[in-house]
């Protein structure tokens, strides 16, 4: 009885640094087939554990600055010294295929999104405390005791923008995250503004006629309508 819109959702998820975002999007993407994950620009060294391609498309600072005079990025940003873009074309094809994208993005960076598509959905992950936050940067091992600070600092100021998001979700474990997550993109899909016509077949359409007259209506009629369908 019901058509909704064959659109994706633009689920637009973001966390201080350490809170684990790319570790629950991971799960969820196993468990969300029709969930794709936007592969963001940036200039940003590589880790051991990145993927180019996967977990970033890594450029230089000129590739970058050519990308955006090209208009390639939806949205760009500045974090810790290093240039983060959202690709624009990719996106869209996506969503116009039924497809629900997932930008994993930074704070300024979603609220570009927000200006600019405003009905999507925003997911903030929040670390358990900011003792764990700190720990979990720590155990990367991969930055200098001066950027682990430089992070912490920028994750206390992030924090405080969770107000801006439509969802909270605390990565206290993975799993559970995860099915936060799972529950909150049914619950979007189920919206009664995703409803795009709402029909009846004949038969429903004669019981209805038949509720409406003046006359009183027999149950027993109705039954057999119901029947012939």
């Amino acid at each position: 009885m019901i058509k909704t819109k064959k659109r994706g959702l633009l689920i637009v998820v973001s966390a201080p640094s350490g809170s684990g975002k790319g570790t629950i999007i991971k799960e969820l993407l196993k468990k969300e087939t029709n969930c794709w994950l936007s592969v963001s620009t940036t200039t940003r060294e590589k880790r051991d554990n990145d993927i180019p391609g996967e977990t970033y498309d890594f450029v230089s600072v000129i590739d970058f600055q050519k990308k955006i005079a090209d208009g390639y990025f939806l949205e760009y940003t500045k974090y810790a010294d290093n240039y983060y873009g959202t690709p624009r074309k990719f996106i869209f094809d996506k969503l116009e295929q039924g497809r629900d994208v997932i930008l994993e993005i930074e704070i300024e960076g979603a609220n570009n999104i927000k200006k600019l598509i405003p009905e999507a959905i925003f997911i903030f992950i929040m670390p358990p405390s900011l003792q764990v936050l700190k720990e979990r940067l720590e155990k990367r091992g991969t930055e200098s005791k001066e950027k682990i600070l430089k992070r912490f600092k920028q994750a206390y100021k992030e924090i405080n923008e969770v107000s801006k998001y439509n969802y909270v979700v605390i990565n206290d474990e993975v799993d559970l995250a995860v099915n936060k997550i799972q529950a909150i993109i049914m619950a979007e899909k189920l919206r009664v503004d995703r409803i795009e016509e709402v029909f009846l077949n004949s038969t429903e359409e004669s019981i209805h006629e038949e509720l409406l007259s003046p006359q009183k209506f027999n149950n027993d009629d109705i039954k057999d309508k119901l029947n012939e369908k």
